[in-house]
């Protein structure tokens, strides 16, 4: 398995909103698509952080290539109220907001 950590910044009262979006868009087909098997979100003091797993590590790849998707772009523009990036002078796509791996423990 293979995760992603996305990590922006979200006002606070906003988190009931994100998740059903979420909720919504992850009753279509577009997640598994996409590869992912598992999403969480969390929230601390004004950040924003958006687990996804998937099953390879071609997760990243594949959520650029959705990009494109009617789906995807309209979840992007319903969460621009609530989530921003957390260095917009350098956000492009979500590749950039994605926190790097540096440890990695397992019991399996």
């Amino acid at each position: 398995m293979h995760s992603t950590l996305i990590v922006a910044r979200m006002v606070p009262s906003s988190a009931e909103q994100v998740a059903d979006l979420f909720g919504a868009f992850d009753r279509t087909d577009l997640p598994g698509r996409m590869g992912t098997r598992r999403r969480q979100l969390f929230a601390y003091r004004g950040l924003y952080f958006h687990l996804q797993d998937f099953d390879d590590d071609d997760g990243a790849g594949r959520i650029e290539d959705a990009r494109t998707d009617p789906r995807f772009v309209a979840i992007s523009e319903d969460l621009k109220p609530h989530i921003q990036a957390y260095d917009p002078a350098t956000w492009r796509s979500p590749a950039d907001a994605m926190a790097q791996r540096f440890y990695d423990w397992s019991d399996r």
